[in-house]
């Protein structure tokens, strides 16, 4: 139990998190666990340009990864500049999912060039299961329903 004055280890963890599914829990809680506090930002429509665009707008998958008992505080991240809300939240560790197309030691460099001193830390692995993907379960509503 933490005793006041103790410092926080602050968790930042970052996605689309678009039809919320066992994997993203199972990465966010694994991102809970490195520290004290988890925020989460979830991508805003405009920027997903890695992937198709989300099913679920923006401000419905904020509410369904606040709603996670894993999940300290959630907020939409910047339409203009993604280290924006870095800047309030001052996270300690990034953890960043093992399908994320970040390099670690790139993003370390640049958060370090903005005076973020945030270590990166990569999570592994996800949870193995036939519906663990926002893919995997578009797939399968495709096959049974078209």
């Amino acid at each position: 139990m933490l005793k006041s004055g103790d410092l926080l280890t602050r968790i930042l963890a970052t996605g689309t998190f678009d039809i919320l599914h066992p994997g993203h829990v199972y990465f966010l809680s694994r991102a809970r666990a490195l520290g004290d506090e988890l925020y989460v930002i979830v991508a805003r429509d405009s920027n997903v340009t890695h992937k198709p665009k989300p099913i679920v707008p923006e401000e419905q998958r904020l509410e369904m990864v606040s709603a996670l008992g894993t999940v300290d505080r959630a907020i939409l991240g910047s339409e203009n500049d993604m280290f924006e809300p870095l800047k309030k939240i001052k996270p300690d560790i990034i953890a960043l999912g093992y399908d994320q197309r970040f390099d670690s030691e790139a993003l370390e460099q640049e958060l370090k060039k903005r005076g973020l001193p945030a270590k990166v830390v990569r999570i592994s692995f996800s949870r193995e299961c036939p519906l663990c993907s926002t893919g995997a379960i578009i797939k399968e509503v495709l096959k049974r329903y078209v």
